[in-house]
């Protein structure tokens, strides 16, 4: 069966452009995911139950966010990176070696969501020069959500 060529209006070259972006913000939302669920297990102190709960929802919402993402770069006609040796060399994101106290895990995911959020924000330029309203859609999406975790979690360092 012959399969048809992508035609969604947005060249092969500037799908590919966008789809590596994408892949990088997958890398770093993964890699976010797993930092913040590895937390979510170890986190302990005066702080225990609401650490624990929020990291427990910040890492359900990035498992959902995975998904989204990787669809999005299959959409665009490109395979999607899903192994820990592809998103190590994608990812902005330091993992963690070891388990820290609870500040330092919640300094640690201000700026693992703010990376994210800078990532997307890179994405953004072929975004919209492509007219790439369902790309650009995901990346505001992503960025309101790692904007809102960023000032929560910073708000309990203060």
């Amino acid at each position: 069966m012959n399969v048809p060529a992508i035609d969604i209006g947005i060249p092969e070259a500037t799908r590919r452009q966008i789809a590596d972006g994408l892949s990088r913000l997958l890398a770093d939302t993964y890699t976010l995911y797993l930092k913040t669920h590895n937390f979510h297990w170890n986190v302990t102190g005066p702080m225990f139950n609401t650490l624990h709960l929020m990291f427990e929802t910040h890492y359900n919402e990035l498992a959902l966010a995975v998904d989204l993402i990787a669809e999005r770069i299959r959409a665009l006609g490109f395979p999607a990176p899903g192994s820990y040796a592809a998103f190590a060399k994608l990812t902005s994101i330091a993992e963690a070696e070891d388990v820290p106290a609870a500040d330092e895990m919640i300094r640690q995911l201000v700026l693992g969501q703010e990376s994210v959020v800078r990532t997307a924000r890179a994405v953004f330029p072929a975004v919209n020069d492509a007219c790439d309203q369902a790309s650009a859609d995901l990346l505001t999406q992503r960025m309101q959500v790692h904007e809102k975790n960023a000032w929560m979690l910073r708000s309990l360092l203060d």
